[in-house]
């Protein structure tokens, strides 16, 4: 049987499960020993694996079957990180997904996958990057006066408006630091206010990189304005500086630029791991291949296929397509995009001459001064971006790999630029095109605002920030199951809310089948389950089986997570409606559940779970289970607990209480633990049951005192309800348990992140206080109300108009009858009048009856 299909119908479980006679159903099959995990699919049903489809750049619209070229073995190479800068969640939206589908072929479908990845160390940006850095140390170490810090300010100030246009128009005074603010908004105020450089279009990449200089160009305003000094002022003056000293720098020590792509390959690599995406089988990195990468040039231009031109090499387009190949297969409407084409390029090579064509791109450069160096059959240069892929993936997989995966960004003129220059090395004029790459797998952008995330346009959050402040893995990952692989996503408020509930959801039903478990193991164990009996369970079992066939459904679907993951919560919305009916059969639920955290593993979701994912439940994100420590360590907390509650109790002085006498003199959860520790278990909170459950029992008498109507001392039954609240709100919870007390048995325990209920029981008191807070506002308001209204019930009806200036004369009730001018009061107005005046002394004869005369 294909491991596939047994992850499709297994449900392990360490009971013996009856036989059941009203369906020819097994249920429950055995366990698979881990040794039979993970295996390849057999040869003998080429057909399910055929069924597998996926989307390729390479052959745009619906899925295509994958047909990988040896049957149960992939081999993969991932475009990894230009390694310059600190990754962002553009790059954790790449990673994390392939990362998704890499453990889904591996673990749901059972396919060896030889991933391969590469850093790339050597690149216009990383020369960039770390030479004006060497330069602003330089700078710093110069002797300068705050007046020279300001002039050289000023002057990089200046020359970066060329980033800027529209602030430095033709017959305009010079800009500074006092003009600057009005400039900014007069030539970019649209743009600030979220609008298009162009009207009638929409904002994208070119707003978000104007928004970026403008950035620049604000802090380095106000450090001329303040004189904060050359850090203030750092993205305007590194380009200046490059500028002016950049041929100055010595690269022929190389340490200048290896010592910024070791931080960042570090920095990337543990980003990786804080979001559990599995490390390559192989890493490869550019520098590492400099000679590899010459001779690769070198056969291609023996095929006809570049040519060298003043010490670079470039790709020969025309020479390519006039022997019969294709260039551009994955983006062929970007074929002539010079935009493109230049930034493919690097910004460093735009002086480089020679081209045949201006598509022509560069397999080797040139290095001017300035730059790192490698000594090569055309001078002293350097590796083109695109040809580092195509050696370094060529030397590990062979001529023809079956996926290649990348961000979408890649995939012109980066990705295409590898088919071209790959499928030259290989050609074979009397073959036909040669296939390089079988499937090209794009990930979709991660946008902010319709604008890509990227380093280049400083609109991003990094990894380290985000799981620092609004994310865990966990939760982020889900935000990237949930929307589509190769789809565009923008994370949105409504985005972050749907995920937030997936993963509530699964949580809290975790949470309630290990506590439901946990109660039956310590009564009288799981009870046979028997469909002809319990119609709800045969409902739930029902929903479980066609749940499986729909989640393998999705996943052949060329990875559709989105779906697979409403699967999931619809089967555990159902699994909940069961739970919750009255004596459920708690086997049946843990089939599913066992089920749902098999493939929540798969998915990535437990980074302390192991394929073949056979537990229950995940592993918190604070706490990780604490598995592997030591058992006399773990339980100390709960042991004390238990110590000092039992102490409180019998200090209580309920002898005549036999429920609670016999407890006392009864439990022995050291007892015990000791036999969990014994038998080598090493997870914690099963460690701690023996403690929990002992406390909580007593706890549970204590309740019961109370609610038996048994007189007691009205101190004792006090302190009885004082130590209960305690007990559940403070000595269990800070230890992250959960009690939930249950009108007609004992309290479930539940074990829940001890950060979650602390916070929860927080915000319960904030609530609570303002609750009271609003209660005492409210007795306040009505205090003064009611003193106002007596207040006012003192003046008796004849005399309440008579201070009012608008009358003259009154009758014997005091009512008004001369208006100030003369005039009679008119009739309607008279009759407004008496209204108030009955009213008045209604009021009055009131305040008489409560107070007596006035």
């Amino acid at each position: 049987m294909h491991s596939f299909a047994r992850l499709r119908g297994l449900i392990p479980s360490t009971r013996t499960i009856a036989a059941i006679s009203t369906r020819p159903i097994r249920l429950f099959p055995r366990p698979l020993p881990s040794s039979s995990y993970p295996r390849r699919p057999s040869t003998s049903s080429p057909s399910i694996m055929a069924a597998i489809t996926v989307h390729s750049t390479l052959k745009p619209g619906p899925p295509v079957p994958f047909v990988p070229k040896e049957e149960g073995a992939i081999s993969w190479y991932a475009c990894g990180p230009t390694v310059y800068d600190l990754s962002h969640l553009g790059h954790a939206r790449n990673y994390v997904s392939t990362d998704i589908i890499r453990r889904i072929l591996m673990h749901y479908f059972d396919y060896k996958v030889n991933f391969v990845m590469n850093y790339t160390d050597v690149d216009d940006k990383i020369i960039i990057k770390a030479r004006r850095k060497r330069l602003l140390e330089l700078e710093k170490e110069k002797p300068y006066t705050p007046e020279q810090i300001h002039n050289l300010i000023f002057k990089a100030f200046q020359a970066y408006t060329k980033s800027l246009p529209l602030l430095a128009p033709q017959d305009a005074a010079p800009l500074d630091e006092n003009n600057y603010q009005e400039r900014k908004e007069a030539a970019y105020g649209v743009v600030l206010a979220g609008g298009p450089l162009v009207p009638e279009t929409k904002p994208g990449d070119a707003e978000a990189k104007v928004k970026m200089h403008l950035n620049n160009m604000d802090a380095a305003a106000e450090a001329l304005q303040n004189g904060s000094g050359l850090d203030a002022a750092e993205d305007v003056l590194l380009p200046y500086l490059d500028s002016l000293y950049k041929e100055t720098i010595d690269t022929s020590d190389q340490t200048i630029f290896t010592d910024l792509t070791k931080t960042m390959e570090k920095a990337f690599a543990d980003d990786m791991e804080a979001l559990n995406v599995l490390p390559p089988d192989v890493i490869t990195r550019v520098t590492e291949y400099v000679p590899q990468i010459v001779a690769f040039v070198e056969q291609i231009i023996q095929k006809g296929f570049a040519y060298e031109a003043d010490g670079s090499v470039y790709f020969d387009i025309g020479a390519f397509e006039k022997a019969g190949n294709t260039y551009a297969r994955l983006r062929p409407e970007s074929k002539n995009d010079t935009a493109l084409q230049e930034e493919g390029e690097g910004s460093l090579s735009t002086a480089l001459g020679g081209k045949k064509r201006s598509g022509d791109f560069a397999l080797w450069k040139k290095s001017k001064p300035g730059e790192p160096y490698w000594p090569s059959p055309w001078g002293a240069g350097r590796p083109g971006w695109h040809i580092e892929c195509s050696v370094m993936a060529s030397d590990k997989l062979g001529e023809q790999m079956d996926i290649h995966s990348g961000g979408i960004d890649l995939a012109f003129p980066h990705h295409d630029n590898e088919l071209a220059q790959s499928e030259a090395y290989f050609h074979d004029c009397c073959k036909g095109e040669h296939t390089w790459v079988k499937y090209f797998l794009h990930m979709g952008h991660l946008s902010i605002a319709g604008s890509k995330m990227s380093k280049s346009l400083k609109n991003f959050q990094t990894i380290q920030d985000a799981l620092a402040s609004t994310y865990t893995a966990r939760n982020m990952r889900i935000v990237f199951l949930l929307s589509r692989w190769n789809d565009g996503v923008e994370i949105s408020p409504d985005m972050r809310k749907q995920a937030d509930n997936w993963e509530t959801t699964l949580d809290n039903f975790f949470t309630n089948i290990k506590a439901r478990l946990s109660e039956v193991d310590a009564s009288s164990g799981i009870k046979d389950l028997s469909l002809s009996e319990d119609a709800g369970a045969r409902g739930l079992l029902e929903d479980f089986e066609q749940a499986k066939k729909d989640l393998d459904a999705a996943l052949r679907n060329s990875f559709d997570t989105p779906t697979a993951m409403q699967v999931l919560l619809k089967l555990v919305r159902n699994a909940n409606i069961y739970m919750n009916s009255s004596n459920p059969n708690i086997q049946a639920l843990e089939s599913v559940a066992r089920w749902v955290t098999k493939i929540v593993g798969v998915f990535g979701l437990d980074a302390s779970a192991q394929p073949p994912y056979d537990g229950l439940g995940w592993s918190s994100a604070t706490a990780s289970n604490k598995a592997n420590v030591d058992p006399q360590t773990a339980v100390k907390p709960y042991a004390a607990v238990f110590n000092q509650v039992q102490q409180e109790v019998a200090a209580l002085d309920l002898s005549g209480n036999e429920s609670i006498k016999s407890l006392l003199e009864q439990q022995n959860p050291d007892s015990e633990f000791a036999e969990l520790e014994k038998s080598g278990e090493k997870d914690a909170e099963k460690l701690a049951l023996p403690f929990i459950r002992a406390t909580s029992k007593l706890r549970d008498e204590l309740r019961a005192t109370i609610s038996s109507g048994v007189a007691l001392d009205p101190k004792v039954k006090q302190a009885i309800l004082a130590l209960s609240d305690r007990i559940r709100d403070y000595d269990l919870t800070d230890l992250g348990v959960q009690l939930d007390d249950r009108v007609d048995g004992p309290s479930l325990v539940k074990f829940v992140p001890a950060a979650k209920l602390i916070q929860a029981r927080e915000e319960k008191a904030v609530l609570l206080a303002e609750k009271a807070r609003q209660k005492e506002e409210a007795r306040k308001a009505k205090e003064k109300a009611e003193q106002e209204k007596w207040e006012k019930a003192k003046l008796p009806p004849q005399d309440m108009f008579k201070s009012d200036a608008k009358y003259t004369e009154f009758d014997a009730e005091g009512l008004p009858t001369k208006l100030a001018d003369g005039n009679d009061v008119p009739k309607a107005q008279v009759k407004k009048l008496k209204k108030e005046w009955e009213k008045q002394k209604k009021l009055h004869e009131e305040y008489l009856a409560k107070f007596g005369s006035s």
